[in-house]
């Protein structure tokens, strides 16, 4: 909302940061260390930007706890976690609009469907028959709601996203544009000499406070239903597959792809690129780096990688040359190994 504004003090207040300077100055923004400027509240959070500290015209640095501020002219706000309370700022100094209540002429809405007096319908969106819509939700231009889905309360929709299939949303559910959640599941029986699908006659279950990004896709079940748990965060293009489960506040990069029936826990973090194979269950807590690749389930929560990192091309093909022979390398090691046992045997060593 343009015009917003906050002193230092009612945004330490608001955010429980600790104040060092004055309480009186007036911030209108935010913005980076390299690009702020005297009225805007800026954040470091990585060392390797700690230089920029000296030239920036923030007028307030959000510093952790440990960071000296000694020589430097902004203001400070000490945090713990200097990146959560820098969102928690630029969330109050950019506020989302309320939705204005009311139906577009331009949107169609099915006489069987039931929408709260208070959520906006926008232009050209599509909800159909005994679908509902909770209160406060937000359907952008060009979205479709299917037969028979619900929304819970301030639900928000973008432009030509489409919630099909029956699915289930929770409150505060937020499906970026191009989303599609809800769709028929990648399933096909082989008969031979072609394939024959296979009826997906689940639905999608999406828990409270989850985000969705642009153009991804959530397929619903088969026979199940296709669940994600409250406060899941799922990035841009990522595909779930029909029967996943995501446990609570799992966050999930662009790129990702999950295989149909794969279960993962609770508070895991995935970064993008990351593929999973289908009917594996993985751990509360566990972490992937980017690109790796899980093929069976994980037990133990931890850090996991694989791929091979980038090289210079002359060396990825000599190394490339070397993976052929690491079975036949590792034969013959194995081979080498028995005959020195048999030589420390025989010569009682």
């Amino acid at each position: 909302m343009a015009g917003t504004r906050y002193t230092l003090g009612e945004l330490a207040r608001l955010t429980g940061a600790e104040l060092e300077g004055s309480d009186n100055g007036l911030i209108t923004g935010v913005a980076s260390l390299d690009t702020a400027g005297p009225r805007d509240v800026s954040f470091l959070a990585n060392r390797r930007y700690r230089r920029q500290l000296a030239d920036t015209r923030a007028a307030a640095v959000i510093l952790p706890r440990q960071e000296s501020s000694e020589g430097y002219g902004f203001a400070v706000l000490r945090a713990d976690n200097p990146y959560l309370v820098f969102a928690r700022i630029a969330g109050l100094l950019n506020p989302r609009p309320s939705p204005v209540p009311g139906i577009h002429p331009d949107a169609s809405v099915s006489t069987t469907a039931r929408v709260d007096a208070s959520a906006m319908i926008g232009p050209r969106a599509v909800i159909e028959a005994d679908a509902r819509i909770g209160a406060d939700c937000r359907i952008g231009p060009g979205a479709v709601i299917g037969a028979g889905v619900h929304l819970g309360v301030a639900c928000r929709i973008d432009a030509n996203a489409s919630v099909l299939g029956g699915s289930r949303l929770g409150d505060r559910v937020e499906v970026m544009s191009g989303a599609v959640i809800g769709s028929a599941g990648f399933g096909f029986a082989d008969a031979g000499d072609h394939w024959e699908a296979v009826p997906q006659l689940g639905r999608v279950w999406i828990g409270d406070d989850v985000s969705i990004g642009a153009n991804t896709t959530v397929d619903r079940g088969s026979q199940g239903d296709t669940r994600i748990d409250t406060g899941c965060k799922i990035d841009n293009l990522v595909q779930i597959a029909h029967n996943v489960r995501i446990g609570a506040h799992t966050v999930i990069a662009a790129n990702a792809g999950i295989s149909g029936s794969t279960s993962i826990g609770r508070y895991c973090r995935i970064a993008g690129g990351v593929g999973f194979v289908g009917h594996i269950e993985i751990a509360d807590g566990s972490t992937f780096t980017g690109m790796s690749m899980i093929t069976g389930s994980i037990n133990d929560p931890g850090v996991y990688s694989s791929g091979v990192p980038l090289m210079p091309t002359r060396e990825w093909r000599r190394s490339a040359v070397r993976f052929r022979q690491l079975d036949d390398m590792a034969r013959r090691l194995e081979k080498l190994e028995r005959m020195m046992e048999t030589a420390k045997d025989r010569d009682g060593r």
